[in-house]
């Protein structure tokens, strides 16, 4: 089974290369961020003729996630907590956590906060998003250590030196901060692997270039789209990549698709 992550920056503009990557790559269960609509603007009809069932969580046109799985989609939640952190005036459950059971995985598309900038109020709203996050998967995996779990997403955080192509460009600044490396380091500790690092090391393996500046033909990236995974599911993982082809060309996003594939 292939499952994949992709911040795809506004689906209803970019849907069609959704929907060909997709083709492409025999992918059984797609988890998307930053879809930017509402639940009534996803365009499902499309994924649904392809065979895909689909889940969305979306409030506007800022942030959303969706799941796409052609093997299933049972037990959707739009919370990984009840007392999920809260944004906003009034504060709200952001659309930023989608889950579902799929194929026998529990997937959580993540759009962890941006956080702007560091001491700003979503600067600390980041980090108990983070934290939130950090104790809920690890009460998971004492409930049932043998639990099948993917965490993938656009996690907002550089975690290593070697992800960012300059430090000295985002020396203090939001993503490489080391309250931010250590929550995401927490949720590591509780049980769960980056396993798509061992079959694509760094340096200069990124999944995110921003469109100005030609960040991306400079090779100026960030590695911040990630999948980790329970125990038992890192040790089914047989090979993982970041399709860095799927950044190039008009209308791409910004983000590239990352993968796994297990057995």
């Amino acid at each position: 089974m292939r499952i994949a992550t992709w911040n795809v920056n506004s689906i209803r503009s970019r849907i069609d290369r959704v929907t060909g990557w997709l083709e492409r790559n025999d992918v059984d269960v797609l988890a998307i961020q930053e879809t930017k609509c509402r639940e009534d603007q996803f365009p499902g009809l499309e994924l649904s003729s392809m065979g895909y069932e689909v889940a969305h969580f979306g409030l506007s046109q800022w942030n959303g996630v969706a799941l796409i799985s052609r093997v299933g989609l049972e037990d959707v939640a739009t919370q990984f907590a009840d007392d999920q952190p809260r944004f906003g005036d009034p504060e709200v459950v952001e659309a930023r956590s989608i889950g579902a059971t799929c194929g026998g995985v529990r997937v959580w598309s993540l759009y962890v906060p941006n956080g702007r900038e560091v001491g700003h109020p979503h600067y600390t709203y980041k980090l108990a998003w983070l934290e939130r996050l950090r104790q809920v998967s690890a009460e998971w995996l004492v409930e049932n250590p043998d639990a099948q779990i993917a965490l993938t997403g656009d996690w907002n955080v550089a975690p290593q030196d070697d992800d960012v192509w300059d430090m000295s460009v985002f020396e203090g600044h939001t993503h490489v901060s080391q309250p931010e490396r250590d929550a995401f380091q927490g949720i590591v500790d509780a049980g769960f692997s980056d396993v798509v690092r061992p079959h694509t090391p760094g340096p200069g393996v990124y999944t995110y270039w921003d469109y100005q500046q030609l960040a991306f033909p400079k090779k100026r990236g960030l590695r911040i789209d990630f999948i980790l995974a329970s125990q038992a599911l890192a040790a089914r993982v047989d090979s993982a990549w970041i399709d860095r082809e799927e950044r190039k060309g008009k209308g791409a996003s910004d983000h590239a698709p990352v993968v796994i594939e297990i057995s």
